[in-house]
């Protein structure tokens, strides 16, 4: 629905919305279990990248999926802070609705683990 005249809500600033963009990262950073565990391996595949010296290829391909994965636990986490909000009491369909969101956050994980071993099993191997 647009919404005319009086009604209409002011367009934020550009640096408004970036503001809030980073709020939302550093809630997830400061109170999401999850978050943390995803941003440490990330920090194992930037590392192992630069110390297996992974091609541009492979680069592009892990921070892809470090995207994907990262991206998805921040969806996670405001569908099941909206839920939390809007049912405070445990609800079947709330459940259903935050056990889905976390099912594509572990989908695009395993995905993950195993694009990580194809790109640096080989390596590893190599060293022994």
């Amino acid at each position: 629905m647009v919404l005319k005249g009086k009604n209409k809500k002011k367009c934020k600033s550009l640096v408004e919305s970036f503001k809030f963009a980073f709020e939302g990262l550093f809630f997830s950073l400061r109170n999401v279990r999850n978050f943390k565990i995803h941003l440490f391996f990330t920090t194992l595949v930037i590392i192992g990248g630069f110390y297996f010296r992974i091609s541009i290829f492979e680069w592009l391909i892990c921070l892809i999926f470090i995207a994907l994965v990262i991206s998805l636990e921040l969806v996670n986490t405001a569908i099941e802070e909206t839920v939390n909000l809007a049912m405070p009491n445990i609800h079947p369909v709330a459940k259903i609705a935050k056990d889905v969101a976390a099912s594509s956050v572990l989908i695009s994980a395993m995905i993950s683990i195993i694009v990580g071993f194809i790109i640096f099993l080989p390596k590893i191997i190599d060293m022994f």
